[in-house]
């Protein structure tokens, strides 16, 4: 039955985007990206950045399906969990429309839906299986403290990978896939259900997105994305004890480390941390290790380009995800395969800022544009 909530939510959000991109030509000059920096563009022309739209109707029509399906325990949850995720959506959005980045307005829309979440679903981090912690955890006030952080920082970090043509939402149904998985695995219908609804909006968005790039999620739809899954994270570890406090780690380490990296290396160059650059991962990958088309004008290729730099990332995303989803409850194996996965993302990145990325990695077509490389 779970997939009927997915299919469901993929036809409703592939039919929004339709209408955004069908008719993008009356709404662009207020939800198209022609107002970006060049270091946050990455695409030719004004594109809707107004995803996020697609991904909260998805969900909303679902909620009534929910209801007469599941019955009014399961269907106040998701009503309340879509409640607390309106603001978050809102502030995002309101980026998108305005184009212009309000850093304080941004983050208390954040915070007000995570202490929504909490005062209405009392759903928060109370264990993180590290015995110095957790005494301080049965505080009322540490435990929404750190889940305030916790949630926020996520939201921040899938906005933060964003940059190319079906990144952020690959790697959101990603997460999405092994929450439902995990949520069927230890029988919490509920989590299970609001993932595979939230995965089956991505699916639908993800068909225009990716890999002809024609609407964008905009801030809007990666705040909802980031909400989405660290919620669910938060609820699926919080309702089941037999599930480790690290498997919510594991599962989105990705963007969890690209954002302490990036934070890192602009406070070591003294740089504001809130200021957008050009040496995140996914840029590196695009520059050094997506050949396709290198130095090539053409509107086309470097579409294509970009579009080819997404399945690096998906892949890297895996690497921690699968591994949580198969050891979800055996702590030393997902602590170990944290410290390895920090390993390979430093070696990987060093590797490619040094120009010593493996050969086997980058992608090359072979073209006259590839001698301008040389």
């Amino acid at each position: 039955m779970s997939l009927l909530y997915l299919f469901v939510a993929l036809v409703v959000s592939f039919a929004i985007c339709l209408l955004l991109v069908r008719f993008a030509h009356k709404h662009s000059h207020f939800t198209g990206d022609n107002k970006l920096s060049e270091t946050q563009k990455f695409h030719d022309g004004p594109v809707p950045r107004v995803g996020g739209l697609a991904l909260v109707a998805a969900f909303l029509v679902v909620q009534p399906l929910v209801l007469l399906m599941e019955g009014e325990a399961l269907a106040r949850v998701s009503a309340l969990i879509f409640l607390a995720c309106l603001p978050v959506f809102m502030g995002g959005l309101l980026e998108d429309i305005l184009k212009i980045g309000l850093i304080k307005t941004r983050l208390a829309a954040m915070a007000g839906g995570v202490l929504l979440l909490i005062y209405l679903l009392d759903w928060r981090i109370v264990r993180v299986d590290l015995p110095f912690l957790s005494t301080w955890l049965a505080f009322t006030p540490v435990s929404i403290a750190l889940t305030l952080i916790a949630i926020v920082g996520v939201i921040n970090a899938m906005n933060l990978i964003d940059g190319y043509n079906g990144l952020t939402c690959a790697v959101g149904m990603i997460i999405l896939a092994s929450l439902a998985y995990i949520g069927l695995k230890v029988g919490d219908r509920q989590i299970s259900i609001l993932a595979v609804t939230l995965l089956g909006a991505c699916a639908g968005f993800m068909f225009w997105n990716w890999p002809r790039g024609l609407i964008f999620l905009g801030d809007g739809g990666a705040y909802v994305i980031g909400f989405g899954i660290s919620s669910l994270a938060v609820g699926l570890v919080m309702r089941n004890p037999g599930v480790s406090a690290w498997y919510a780690v594991v599962l989105m380490l990705y963007p969890i480390v690209e954002t302490i990296f990036t934070i890192n290396r602009r406070l070591h160059r003294q740089e504001s941390p809130g200021l957008p650059d050009a040496a995140h991962l996914h840029q590196l990958v695009y520059k050094r290790m997506m050949r396709w088309a290198v130095g090539s004008g053409k509107s086309g290729d470097r579409k294509m380009r970009n579009s080819m730099t997404s399945p690096y990332l998906w892949l890297i995303s895996s690497l921690s995800v699968i591994p949580a989803s198969i050891w979800w409850n055996n702590q030393l194996a997902l602590q170990t395969t944290a410290v390895l996965f920090i390993l390979g993302y430093l070696w990987l990145y060093r590797s490619i800022t040094k120009f010593r990325t493996p050969k086997w990695l980058i992608y090359r077509k072979h073209c006259r544009t590839d001698k301008d490389e040389q």
